[in-house]
């Protein structure tokens, strides 16, 4: 039996015993990367669809069976297993997929590998004419592969660093700064490694570089903590260490800081990044003030920021799991959960779960449901959330969404590179997709009246991206609640006035202390 393996990286390529072998048909290669992506039957119908969308379903089908057919001629004997509704590779065939590889090294955790097996993006060059669905899905799962080499990557400049090796860490940063030229975090990556490995003339190059293509491209000047790589004279706050703790077979990145009786685990909506969270001013000054009343403690749920990427959104009930996954790891035994905005249902169902390691419980900006029901006018109708989220996909990478999230941010320069940046390193077009997807379909309203620990709901009056309906719903049905109204149209926390908010939390916490 034939050994293929099929070379996804870059414009496809075909093997079989190792030998190259050349398929004109630009279709027949698009077919055997979709079916072996697959990882199993793919209904004729969706096939068909994927490759000739324009054709009636008829006409699509008959083209396929042909394709079929020559596609296997071209390949010398039959590869695929067919039933008159699906098609699949055949499991009699020995196949190997780059991509599949490429997986099973992030998922192992064997990131070195990984960077290596990952030589071009996915299918970089390559598309079947006149088949913009299939264009769709390979740009999704282009993205997806990316981010997920970017996660790699960030893990191996902290290895390499870490374990003394930081020429290794120049080479993996490089290839960060290649991906994201305009990433102040992985310009720093390099500088420091370049420094940590005594080449500072190179790493004022870089550091001269970076600059210029802040200044050119977005019209910023470096941060503060990217200028005191060069001058220590300049370094502000010092960052939190990351951490990781497996849970469910994936690592958690986690940080923690400060003291005190109580822990504030802070989530801080549909994305995060552990370490970007403290680059912006206001974000940073925000995290600071809760320090002031408990030990801090932030985390990036499964497949988010610095955390693994995985092949699924984390859902409600998994990102529960994972928040006892991180206070296990930081030993908590008295936390105030923090959700805000997206991640408010998940700290309802631990606090309904859980309610012996939950000291009190924080909803900011928060709705109990995805999206409009007859029995919920407060958020918007499915096709209206959908249009929302297809337009924040395809902005994705630049500020997309700050002038709904932070309209007193939306025209500082460097407020809206830095949530571009968040964006670029917290997930991908694909990855964020299925995020707000599974948001969409959430519903903790029956799980409120559980709710027995403390609740404060905070809610800014003029909310641009969640109607103050929604947090007054909440509330209603959380037995004991109290709600404060602020003013404002932020729904960052952190963004416009932070001395309600603060105040607010800093007296609620007081009657929690132990």
């Amino acid at each position: 039996m034939t050994a293929f393996s099929l070379g996804t990286f870059g414009f496809p390529e075909v093997h079989a015993d190792g030998r190259p072998i050349k398929l004109a048909l630009r279709k027949g290669l698009a077919l055997l990367v979709f079916l072996a992506d697959a990882r199993g039957a793919v209904a004729r119908d969706v096939i068909a669809t994927r490759l000739w969308p324009e054709a009636d379903r008829e006409t699509g089908l008959a083209r396929l069976r042909r394709l079929l057919h020559r596609v296997e001629l071209a390949l010398g004997e039959p590869v695929f297993e067919t039933d008159r509704t699906s098609v699949r590779w055949s499991p009699a065939v020995g196949l190997s997929v780059d991509s599949h590889q490429f997986d099973g090294a992030c998922d192992r955790g064997a990131f070195e590998e990984a960077s290596q097996i990952y030589r071009a993006d996915f299918l970089a060059g390559f598309s079947p004419e006149d088949s913009p669905e299939f264009d769709d899905w390979a740009f999704f799962r282009r993205e997806a592969l990316r981010g997920r080499l970017v996660h790699a990557l960030e893990r191996l400049v902290q290895d390499k660093n870490a374990a003394g090796d930081h020429f290794a860490a120049t080479v993996h940063a490089g290839r960060l700064v290649e991906l994201d030229p305009l990433s102040e975090v992985y310009g720093r990556h390099l500088i420091r490694s370049l420094l940590l490995s005594g080449d500072r003339s190179t790493a004022e190059r870089h550091h001269a570089a970076l600059t210029q293509r802040l200044r050119d491209e977005l019209g910023v000047t470096p941060e503060a903590e990217t200028e005191a790589l060069m001058n220590p004279a300049l370094a502000p706050q010092a960052v939190p260490t990351t951490r990781y703790v497996k849970g469910a077979g994936v690592h958690l990145a986690y940080q923690t800081y400060g003291s005190g009786p109580l822990d504030i685990l802070v989530m801080p909506g549909f994305v995060s990044h552990v370490e970007r969270v403290w680059e912006h001013p206001a974000s940073r000054t925000f995290l600071a003030a809760l320090m002031k009343l408990g030990r801090l403690i932030v985390f990036d749920r499964r497949g988010i920021g610095l955390s693994d990427r995985v092949g699924s959104a984390p859902n409600i009930d998994v990102t529960a799991q994972d928040i006892g996954t991180v206070l296990r790891a930081a030993q908590s035994r008295h936390v105030v959960l923090f959700g805000a905005s997206e991640c408010g249902p998940a700290c309802v169902k631990f606090a309904v779960d859980q309610p012996g390691r939950v000291a009190g419980l924080i909803l900011f900006g928060a709705l109990a449901k995805g999206c409009w029901a007859e029995d919920y006018p407060h958020a918007l109708r499915a096709s209206q959330y959908d249009a929302w989220s297809k337009h924040l996909v395809t902005q994705w990478g630049g500020p997309v969404g700050i002038e709904a999230f932070a309209p007193s941010l939306a025209d500082d320069p460097q407020a809206r590179a830095w949530w571009a940046g968040l964006l670029r390193a917290a997930s991908s077009p694909g990855g964020i997709s299925a995020v707000l997807e599974a948001f969409r379909d959430a519903d903790v309203r029956a799980l409120l009246p559980q709710i027995t620990v403390p609740t404060l709901v905070l809610h800014r009056r003029d909310d641009k991206a969640v109607r103050i309906a929604a947090g007054r719903d909440v509330a209603s049905r959380i037995a004991g609640a109290k709600f404060v109204e602020l003013d404002g149209h932020d729904h960052w926390f952190f963004a416009g006035d932070q001395r309600p908010v603060l105040e607010a939390i800093k007296q609620f916490a007081e009657r929690l202390k132990p």
